[in-house]
Order: structure tokens, then C-alpha cells, then sequence
């Protein structure tokens, strides 16, 4: 194991959260961003060091992360992070169609204009961090707004369950961000709403559709950009 800690990207702790739950969290985050590397091996101790995570609760997230794929452990040697796997990949994208089709079709139907204008919001925002090539800030609000359409249609749950799975979709939205200059998925978001506004469940079942299968768009320009973090 390197000496140098790696640079990892610690999150504050949220009110009530249990440390399980914010080791999960942290760990999830630095997967996603790529601070964890794609076939890179870390030590418990040093992932407790670089995260400020106590050994326990880091141990236990590890094990719930393995059980998706995503970690791998290898006893007396470490945890390795895994290369993506576009098997996985697809089986996330199969769950997330099923849940977010049947959610934005309760929203055709229930949602309310205070909530719109939330959304609306949050992709004004995303247009202002496209602006300024903030990827991080943008991949964030992305996983915002689809958090947001689960809350809205009051299927939290569902979130919850569908993000133990889509950690793989996740990871590869955020590299294709890096990859592709030009993101539709902003876009995307804009017209899903307004076909919830006009209550168009067809055109929103198509827009989500094509929303969630974006990975296969931009599936070249992810290989040519990050060969090393695919599996052959």
C-alpha cells in the first residue's frame, strides 16, 4: 500500500444520520466522483484515515457496497474498487427505467405547481453549472432532481431501494459528463418537465425512456476517454 493517503473527498456528517449511513454515503460519493479509481486498491486504515470515517461503521459500508458489485474485498489485501462493467451497468438501467417510467406517470397526474417551479429551479441551476464547466456541481444537481421526482411522488423508498443498484449507472453518468462536451441530459430534464406540466404521460414515458439510456449514446466517447476503467 502507498505510504501517501490517497485524496479522497470527505462529506459533513447530516443531522440524525447514522455513521453507517454517512460512511455509505462517503464512500458512494467517492466512487461516483472517481476520487476512488476504477481497479484501484484501497486499505481499510487507509480509507479511515482519508475519509475520517471510524473503522466500524466504514467496514460495515464496505460489505453493503460489495453486495452490489461495485467493491470488491480481497482478505489481507484490501478492497478494490471495480472496473465498470457494462452488464451492471445495463441491469442498473433496466431497474431505474422501470421505477422513474412508473414515477413521472404518478406525476403526470399529482404534481403540483410549487414542486414544478422546484424543479425548474434546480435546472436553472444546472444550466449555470454547465455554463461555468462545474461538472461536479452539475452531476450533483442531476442526482438532485431525480431525487426530487421520487419525493415528489412520494416513493421514497423506492429511491433508497434503486440507489443501492444504480451506484454503476451513477459512475458512468458522471465519466460520460467528463467525456461528452456537450450533455443533453440537461435538456432532457427541461422537457421531462414539461410534459409533467401539461400532464403528457406519453411524451414523459418517452423523454425518461431516452433519458436513462443516454449511457448508450455516449458509450464511445466514455471508452475512448477512460479505456483503463472498463472491463475488457
Amino acid at each position: 500500500m502507498p505510504d501517501q493517503l490517497p485524496t479522497l473527498q470527505p462529506l459533513a456528517q447530516k443531522e440524525g444520520e447514522s455513521l453507517r449511513d454517512y460512511a455509505l454515503r462517503v464512500l458512494r460519493h467517492n466512487i461516483i466522483s472517481l476520487f476512488m479509481e476504477p481497479g484501484k486498491m484501497y486499505s481499510e486504515k487507509e480509507l479511515a484515515e482519508a475519509l475520517s470515517l471510524s473503522r466500524t461503521p466504514l467496514r460495515e459500508a464496505i460489505r453493503q457496497l460489495s453486495s452490489t458489485g461495485i467493491l470488491e474485498i480481497y482478505p489481507q489485501k484490501g478492497t478494490m474498487v471495480s472496473l465498470v462493467d457494462y452488464d451492471l451497468v445495463e441491469e442498473a438501467r433496466f431497474i431505474r427505467e422501470a421505477l422513474e417510467c412508473a414515477v413521472v406517470k404518478l406525476l403526470c397526474r399529482k404534481i403540483s405547481p410549487m414542486q414544478l417551479q422546484d424543479l425548474r429551479a434546480n435546472i436553472e441551476r444546472q444550466k449555470r453549472c454547465l455554463e461555468m464547466e462545474n461538472l461536479p456541481g452539475l452531476m450533483g444537481l442531476d442526482l438532485r432532481f431525480h431525487e426530487m421526482l421520487y419525493r415528489f411522488a412520494d416513493k421514497m423508498q423506492c429511491y433508497e431501494y434503486v440507489t443501492s443498484m444504480t451506484i454503476h449507472m451513477d459512475r458512468v453518468r458522471n465519466m460520460a459528463l467528463r467525456a461528452v462536451k456537450t450533455p443533453s441530459f440537461v435538456t432532457q430534464h427541461e422537457t421531462l418537465v414539461d410534459a409533467l406540466e401539461a400532464g403528457d404521460e406519453n411524451k414523459a414515458l418517452e423523454i425518461m425512456r431516452r433519458h436513462v439510456s443516454l449511457y448508450l449514446v455516449d458509450r464511445e466517447a466514455l471508452m475512448q476517454t477512460y479505456p483503463e476503467y472498463v472491463k475488457k
